[in-house]
Parts: structure tokens; C-alpha cells; sequence
């Protein structure tokens, strides 16, 4: 097996991270800190701290000049992080010593490389943004078109009351509309330039270094938080937060499709599923079940991105090694998440006549709250509770129904429409109706 699923030919179509996974190649990496070093050369010579002629011709070469990853893994090996070998090799291939020498002015190599991060950061929400507008406008056609769709409500594995499909749906959707109402705040916690020099102090660009700062954020068009970060992973962690949010919310619709198309239940039926090698009648749950997978790895992965969330003193490779070994897998996954469950949704149908006969095997007991609160209305709860369970052992135990062995009980009262289903949905349609208002709105 490959080292990471991802990049796995064999596993990869399982698990599409898609047009994300282009970001998290050495390529991409490479061309992002470059783009950082042209900026800040840019804004240097604007100001005058390097001559303006050598701005310009490091500008234009960091949009031009390619660099081979490979060539930086020996440096890298020895320095243990990339920059120091590509402003090396950036130097050299400018072949222009008099403008080269320019490069690099007072950052270190943290300051390119968590800049260039967040390049990608922003093109991976972007990304992601996307990816959950089309989930959430699959959903909201499901929930509008089922709301009114009884369906047996499950708590602890067990029947419990009716439910709507269309809430249920709703109910999957409901987080991932908040985690894109979200993205607007999450940018502004995120997506922050770097520049601080070798300890966080910016001592290096002297009294140019807020104003080369908010300049370099400006032209990379992303936030000056006004202060190093170095030392303070508060935005990766934000991030990697959120992302394990999505990643958990999407892997919970995975363990109710797989719950709800198991043998003996088939009250979903998915556009796809899979087969087994052995045995010709199984229709597996596959895409559902690499949801829950992809979550719960996301979960461990967050958790280790936070145990790196104590760097020690103004910088900790340590804990900066952990951050490049955890984030990139963490966010591959929930894109791989988003994919899986835009293609899942798609096919998702709910089988109402498998969900009646549901209903129909559960006895009326599903309606035995129900009935317990009609009672309550002219006698004492505790007694309505008591009575209400005598009815449930009776029907038990002669195997009747719920609506024949109480109307035995009272009979001077009308409780017909009491075990209807359809009319004992509370709030579900409602909630199915104004969650695709709200995506829609």
C-alpha cells in the first residue's frame, strides 16, 4: 500500500481528494513560496529597502524561473525546512548576482513558508466552498421533495418515534450550512501573512518592518494580523478545526445511509454500491462507509495537529515537522470527505414503501408517547405514563396493535387520527421545508 491513499493508484478513486490534491504536491509548494519572495522583493523596492531595478527583476523572475522540487530535498535534509535551498537555487538560476543578492531581505524561512501556506489555504477554502454549495443545494432537494415522508425515528438502535426524511436530510445539512456561513470568519482568522524575521521581531527590516508587512499582505491579498505568528499556530489550528467539523458531519450521514440501507431495513437505496468477491446478492454501502473512515482518521489527525500547538520558545521544529506531516493528509481526507458525499447524495432515494412497512411491523408502539400526552390532557401524566405502558405489555404479548388494544381501554374516546403517521411528524416537515429555504435563500 502506498504510503497515503491519496497518492495510492490503486486507492485514490475511493478516496478523491480532486482538484484539491493539486495544491499539496512539492510543485505547488515550491511556486507558492516563490510567489511570496516576488511579492516581498516588490514591496521592498517600493519602499526603497532593496533598489527598485532589483525588485523588479526578482519579481518577474519568481513568476518565470521553474525550480525542481527534487533538487531541494538534500538542503532540506541538512536544514530541515525547504527555504534556505530554494532561495539558493532561486539565486542561481536568476543569473544575476547584482539583483539576486536581494533576495530574501530580512524574512526567514518560516515567514515564506507560512505565507505560502496560506496562498493554498485560500485556494483550498475556495475550493471547498464550492464543494459544499453543490452538497448543500443536492440536500435541500431532497429534504423538500421527502418532507412529509414518515419514516421510523431510531434512538440508541431502537424505534423511537416517527421522524420526516426530509428532516433527517435537514438534520445532515444543518452543520454544513453553519460551516459555510462560517468561511467568512474563518478567512479573516486564517488566512494571515507572515513576516517577522528570524526570532519574530522583524529587527532585520528596521523601521520599514510593519509597513513592509501590511504591504506584502496587501499584494498577496491576504490579512496583516499585525503581530508574529511564528510561535501562535492559532490559525493552522482554526483551520484544521473546521476541517475536521466538515469531515465529522459528513462522516455521521455516512453511519446513518449505511444504518439505514442494511439488510432487513433498505429504507435508502444508493445510486452505487459495491459488490463482494464471493458473494453475488451483497450490494455493499461503500461510499458511505469511506466516509465514516475519512472522519474518523480526520479526527485523530486533528487531534495530533493540536498536541502541536505548544512550539517551544520563538520556533520549534518539533512541532512545525508535525504540522507538515499531519495538515496536508487532514484536508486531503475531508476534500476527499466532500467529494464522496456530493457523489453519494446524488444517487441517495429514500424507499417510502420499505419506510411504511417500518411502521406498519413497529405495532402503533411508536405512537405510544403520542397517545400517553392525549391522555394527559384530562388525567394526571404519571397515571397516563402507567396506563400506557399496561397497553404497550398487551400488545407485546398478544401481539396486537397499539391503536385496537387502547380504544379496548377507552372506548368512549375517538383516537383515530392520533395513529396516523403522517400527522405525528411535530416540527420534521417544517424543518425539512426551511433548511432548504435557508440554502436556497
Amino acid at each position: 500500500m502506498a504510503g497515503s491513499v491519496h497518492d495510492s493508484s490503486i486507492y485514490h478513486r475511493l478516496f478523491p481528494a480532486g482538484d484539491l490534491g493539486k495544491l499539496f504536491s512539492d510543485s505547488a509548494e515550491v511556486r507558492a513560496m516563490l510567489l511570496v519572495e516576488g511579492a516581498l522583493a516588490k514591496v521592498q523596492g517600493s519602499l526603497g529597502v532593496i533598489p527598485e531595478v532589483s525588485a523588479a527583476a526578482i519579481h518577474r523572475a519568481s513568476l518565470e524561473i521553474p525550480l525542481d522540487p527534487a533538487g531541494l530535498s538534500e538542503a532540506v535534509a541538512t536544514n530541515g525546512v525547504p527555504v534556505p535551498g530554494l532561495v539558493a537555487a532561486f539565486r542561481k538560476e536568476m543569473q544575476a548576482p547584482e539583483h539576486s543578492q536581494y533576495v530574501h531581505w530580512g524574512a526567514t524561512s518560516q515567514d515564506i513558508a507560512d505565507t505560502g501556506l496560506m496562498l493554498r489555504m485560500r485556494q483550498v477554502l475556495d475550493l471547498t466552498e464550492k464543494g459544499l454549495t453543490v452538497l448543500l443545494t443536492t440536500l435541500a432537494d431532497l429534504a423538500e421533495a421527502h418532507a412529509d415522508l414518515p419514516m421510523a425515528g431510531r434512538t440508541y438502535g431502537q424505534h423511537a418515534t416517527p421522524v420526516g426524511f426530509g428532516a433527517v436530510v435537514a438534520h445532515w445539512g444543518a452543520p454544513l450550512a453553519d460551516l459555510r456561513d462560517a468561511l467568512p470568519a474563518l478567512r479573516e482568522q486564517v488566512l494571515w501573512v507572515s513576516l517577522s524575521g528570524a526570532a519574530g521581531t522583524g529587527a532585520a527590516f528596521g523601521d520599514t518592518a510593519l509597513e513592509t508587512r501590511a504591504k506584502l499582505a496587501q499584494a498577496l491579498g491576504l490579512r496583516d494580523p499585525g503581530r508574529s505568528w511564528h510561535a501562535d499556530r492559532s490559525p493552522v489550528l482554526a483551520l484544521s478545526a473546521w476541517m475536521a467539523r466538515l469531515a465529522l458531519a459528513l462522516g455521521k450521514m455516512g453511519e446513518d445511509l449505511i444504518a439505514l440501507t442494511m439488510s432487513g431495513i433498505g429504507e435508502v437505496r444508493l445510486g452505487a454500491t459495491g459488490g463482494s468477491s464471493t458473494m453475488p446478492q451483497k450490494q455493499n454501502p461503500v461510499q458511505p462507509s469511506a466516509l465514516v473512515a475519512l472522519g474518523r482518521q480526520v479526527a485523530g489527525l486533528n487531534a495530533t495537529m493540536q498536541s502541536a500547538a505548544m512550539p517551544r520558545n520563538e520556533r520549534d521544529g518539533a512541532a512545525w515537522f508535525t504540522e507538515w506531516l499531519t495538515l496536508p493528509q487532514l484536508i486531503l481526507s475531508t476534500a476527499a470527505a466532500l467529494n464522496v458525499a456530493q457523489e453519494v447524495t446524488a444517487g441517495v432515494q429514500p424507499d417510502a414503501a420499505a419506510m411504511k412497512r417500518t411502521l406498519d411491523a413497529g405495532q402503533g408502539l411508536m405512537l405510544a408517547e403520542a397517545l400517553t400526552f392525549r391522555l394527559a390532557a384530562d388525567m394526571p401524566r404519571p397515571a397516563a405514563q402507567a396506563q400506557v405502558k399496561e397497553i404497550c405489555k398487551t400488545v407485546m404479548a398478544e401481539g396486537s396493535d397499539l391503536a385496537t388494544e387502547a380504544q379496548k381501554v377507552f372506548p368512549d374516546r375517538d383516537l383515530g387520527d392520533l395513529f396516523d403517521m403522517s400527522r405525528q411528524l411535530g416540527t420534521a416537515p417544517a424543518e425539512a421545508r426551511a433548511f432548504a429555504a435557508r440554502i436556497r435563500g
